[in-house]
């Protein structure tokens, strides 16, 4: 089962929940086992339990928003934690561009991002339509790590 890490900024849960849902599906049929920080049990020390997760995933996205930007502990922890793992060859980070932002010119920029053309989520007519696409594209890259 492939493993998938969600980073992204507790502003926009709302969207990020939107692409989660979307790959309910795939974890239904065992495919993919998706991990955020909601789920950090009460009483847990969040920062190793955070720290542990990314460590163990194949596939970090990045929800990225003027919020995931503007986050320190987004930004500069994880993404950075993203970026180390992705050059290493543990990890592979996809961008999911939630909404308009500047993150070509930051370090995801160099990372092919989802959904189609980079187009944010919130900019589609349809946001069902873009949250599938991202999660299409996602379990593509999947595919190719199952095979």
């Amino acid at each position: 089962m492939i493993e998938i890490f969600f980073s992204y900024s507790h502003a926009d849960e709302v969207l990020m929940n939107s692409v989660r849902q979307q790959l309910i599906v795939f974890e239904r049929e065992k495919r993919i086992l998706k991990w955020h920080d909601r789920m950090i049990p009460p009483g847990s020390a969040w920062k190793s339990e955070i720290d542990s997760r990314m460590n163990t995933s194949d596939i970090i996205l990045l929800f990225l928003s003027p919020d995931f930007i503007e986050s320190k502990y987004c930004y500069e922890v994880e993404g950075q934690e993203a970026i180390k793992r992705h050059d290493a060859g543990l990890s592979i980070v996809i961008p999911v561009i939630l909404r308009p932002c500047a993150w070509q010119a930051s370090p995801f920029g160099k990372y092919q991002g989802v959904p189609k053309d980079g187009k944010p989520i919130s900019t589609w007519p349809n946001q069902d339509e873009a949250t599938l696409d991202a999660a299409m594209k996602i379990m593509s890259v999947v595919d190719r790590l199952q095979k």
